[in-house]
């Protein structure tokens, strides 16, 4: 039944007017046969060509698709509306023209990739942070201390990154298509300790992400 989903969609990376952010949504709407959607976000600051390669953040362009949000929110087309890979800079600049404040920021968020000063931000104004790629896309199953440190708490790779975006209060949004792999991911009802939070927020940066490093979030360029 319809309320048993959460139905969530994104404004296109490279709609930055009003008319191409609201089409995107009603056709949205139109192809996926709803009245209306649980959430909508802008999907990047940036268009994805631009992303890595320009210093323009489209201000104009992303105030532009916020007021498509916004509209589309008053007319209960969209139950929330947010905004998806914004630094701090993105947000300040949409926050000084929004009527309506984002109510989530969806960002690259795990062991190795911590944007701690972000997160503190986006929480100390009332943005609620999402953490997709909790498990690096896969590659932190690559690094023996973080294996190391997942035996230490009886627990699996994939349950110690997950864990660890919940205590840093963010939502975790880990992908899979196993359902073995979803029920494990749901059982992170342990603690992991203070001192070992700090050694995962500053553990070492992956350097590479696999296949998927040509991919504009982990770093390539389109």
């Amino acid at each position: 039944m319809r309320e048993e989903l959460f139905v969530v969609s994104k404004v296109a990376a490279e709609h930055k007017t009003y008319e191409e952010a609201m089409n995107g949504i009603n056709k949205t709407l139109e192809t996926m046969g709803l009245d209306y959607l649980d959430m909508m976000i802008i999907h990047s600051p940036q268009p994805w060509v631009k992303v890595n390669q320009s210093e323009d953040r489209y201000v104009e362009g992303n105030r532009a698709a916020w007021k498509a949000l916004e509209d589309a929110y008053k007319a209960g087309k969209l139950k929330a509306i947010g905004i998806s890979n914004f630094q701090i800079g993105d947000i300040e600049s949409l926050l000084e023209t929004a009527e309506i404040k984002p109510m989530v920021n969806q960002i690259l968020l795990h062991i190795s990739n911590t944007p701690l000063e972000l997160v503190e931000y986006c929480q100390k104004n009332g943005i609620a942070v999402e953490a997709y790629s909790p498990i690096a896309h896969g590659e932190i199953l690559n690094q023996p201390q973080i294996k190391e440190m997942a035996d230490k708490y009886g627990v699996s790779v994939p349950q110690l990154c997950i864990r660890y975006t919940l205590q840093l209060g963010a939502i975790s949004l880990p992908k899979t298509g196993n359902p073995a792999h979803m029920k494990t991911n749901a059982d992170v009802d342990f603690e992991i300790s203070a001192e070992d939070m700090e050694v995962l927020k500053h553990f070492k940066k992956i350097e590479s992400y696999g296949a998927n490093s040509g991919f504009p979030v982990y770093g390539g360029r389109l």
